[in-house]
């Protein structure tokens, strides 16, 4: 019931509108009535009596009949959809809002293709719902109610004996919908399934093409999509069921109905004109009473749907505001974190790590995959929030802070660049749409970027493509860089910025991030140990632990875990420094 009451909340702003519709379709049901109304004078009057003057006025108010109907069925129509498409795109809005202001663990539970899901198949099947089906139910009933009037009117004991045969469709038609509303639910979740895997597979292509897995890609689409189709006709056979149901009963009534009916006519009880005015209302009434029973049906399908997109919308971030979080000053003084740890769900990642980063002062953080590198710096802009310990930020603790002015605080370039599907311009300008060209122009020159940015097509309206797949790797980054520029915040979060980028594009990477750092109070994750052997300060991390800090010399003097990376890899980038094989010692030197 919750979730009707929620749907309903979401209608309140259309009910003028509503008013309006039903006041149509209460005119269509007594239109519809009225035609049925007109069949006994018609046939009484003109092909029995012969009456001339009925040869006149009935069809001209069978013109009007139809006319006013037509008129009531057009701006019902039009109503009812916009309505239907008010609440739709209101819900999607609520619902698109709620999912961006999620914190990165509901990502990791909610696959994209999933959400994408929620949003465009869950709330269209809301909208059939609200077009259609309530149309149906208030159009349908006031038709079946008109039309139950004429039928009592002409001969209320053959209404009884019509009246008996509809309650016995109730029952099975009730467990039709629970059957529905059940397999519909299914269906969803594996269009979720599909959606998920159809973006997984189109975003990834390359990676198919390079491990030629196009045919296990599509067994595996075929196997989701072959799943889909059994739960769809298992849908289409459980709501057949109404239809046949109700023929079967309808033809059942209308056949004892004409016995009796004609069994009064032939002893003269009622005229032909009142007995067919009777069975035409009768008949018409089996379309609006089929799509009645129908609706249960269609309506369970859009309370399914309703009730997964509000588990999104009731889900609370994890991340939020406290009530009286106060807002962060520019850094002045200090980054710390007090015996910080963190865990993902059962897996520890962080043990008690104690850190001071003075302001402007250059940190990196080195260390084998795994160690916590990225974690421990995705805990600074409340990525994810500490599970023992504190992070303080000038002396204040970042969760008793507004999330807005903390993120105001940090700039980040990471390794995955993520660019939209836009503008150069727009895609460096996105943390601040409206700034000026002049600015978006020499933060690119900062960057490294203008020139190439100038040799491309449009310049700086280029559009370049989804993840900017027009530019290469190099030039996407100083893209970031330059967004990162834009920003202009105080503390900086270098996430393996050059990890992937060949030497001479990071040695372009490397200048524009130079110019980024000036001023700056900047975390360095690195992968290659020569891009932070200038840092201020560097730390080692090993199983989520701090094993080493200090300098690059004082940690080459220590000849401990940093030494032992940094020889590691030494040799891996300059191999001929190594020392040559010796061969096997002779017999003699053996002897």
């Amino acid at each position: 019931m919750d979730v009707y009451k929620r749907l309903l909340i979401l209608a309140k702003s259309q009910i003028p509108r509503f008013l309006l519709a039903a006041v149509c379709m209460a005119i269509v049901g007594g239109s519809t009535a009225a035609a049925a109304f007109l069949v006994k004078p018609a046939l009484d009057d003109i092909f029995l009596n012969r009456k001339e003057t009925s040869l006149y006025w009935i069809p001209a108010a069978v013109i009007i009949v139809y006319l006013v109907k037509g008129a009531a069925n057009y701006g019902q129509h039009v109503l009812m959809n916009y309505i239907g498409n008010r609440i739709v795109a209101d819900l999607r809005s609520v619902l698109y809002r709620n999912i961006q202001i999620q914190s990165l663990s509901f990502f990791t539970k909610n696959p994209t293709g999933t959400l994408i899901s929620r949003v465009l198949n869950d709330v269209s099947v809301i909208y059939i719902t609200v077009s259609n089906s309530v149309t149906s139910l208030f159009k349908d009933t006031f038709t079946l109610i008109a039309l139950i009037g004429v039928v009592f009117y002409r001969d209320w004991k053959l209404a009884l004996i019509a009246m008996t045969i509809f309650p016995l469709a109730i029952y099975p038609i009730v467990l039709i919908g629970r059957k529905v509303r059940k397999t519909s639910t299914k269906t969803q979740i594996t269009m979720g399934s599909l959606t998920d895997l159809l973006q997984e597979t189109i975003a990834g292509s390359r990676i198919v093409k390079a491990f030629g897995m196009e045919s296990y890609e599509a067994m595996r689409f075929n196997k989701e999509n072959e799943r889909l189709f059994r739960l769809l006709i298992k849908n289409v056979m459980t709501k057949s069921l109404s239809t046949p149901l109700m023929e079967f009963l309808a033809g059942f009534g209308v056949a004892a109905i004409m016995f009796y009916g004609g069994f009064q006519v032939v002893r003269g009880s009622t005229t032909p004109g009142t007995f067919f005015s009777f069975l035409t209302a009768l008949l018409m009434m089996y379309e609006p009473a089929k799509r009645l029973t129908n609706l249960n049906s269609e309506i369970q399908q859009g309370i399914a749907a309703a009730t997964r997109i509000f588990s999104v919308i009731d889900t609370v971030p994890e991340i939020r505001n406290r009530p009286n979080a106060v807002t962060l000053k520019p850094i002045t003084q200090s980054i710390e974190l007090c015996d910080v740890s963190f865990a993902y769900e059962a897996t520890r990642v962080l043990k008690h790590i104690n850190l001071h980063i003075r302001a402007g002062e250059i940190v990196a953080f080195v260390g084998t995959s795994g160690g916590g590198k990225t974690t421990l710096v995705n805990l600074i802009p409340r990525f994810y929030d500490v599970t023992g310990g504190a992070v303080l930020i000038d002396g204040h603790d970042i969760r008793d802070v507004t999330l807005e002015s903390l993120i105001a605080q940090i700039g980040i370039v990471t390794q995955q660049t993520f660019l939209f599907n836009d503008t150069v311009r727009n895609n460096i300008a996105y943390g601040d749409i409206d700034t000026s060209e002049e600015r978006i122009i020499a933060t690119a020159k900062a960057a490294h970027a203008h020139g190439f940015i100038m040799n491309l097509p449009k310049g700086y309206d280029t559009v370049i493509g989804e993840l900017g797949v027009k530019l290469s790797g190099g030039e996407r980054q100083r893209i970031s860089i330059a967004r990162a520029l834009l920003k202009n915040a105080p503390i900086l979060i270098l996430d393996e910025a050059t990890s992937s980028l060949d030497t001479e594009s990071e040695m372009e990477v490397q200048a524009a991030l130079e110019n980024l750092m000036k001023g700056r109070t900047t975390l360095v994750i690195a992968h290659r140990l020569s891009t932070v052997r200038h840092a201020d300060r560097i730390v080692v991390l090993m199983k989520g632990e701090i094993v080493e800090e200090g300098s690059h010399e004082d940690l080459i003097s220590q000849q401990g875990e940093y030494f032992r990376l940094h020889q590691m890899q030494f040799r891996e980038e300059d191999p001929e420094t190594q020392s040559e094989p010796q061969p096997p010692p002779s017999a003699e030197a053996q002897a």
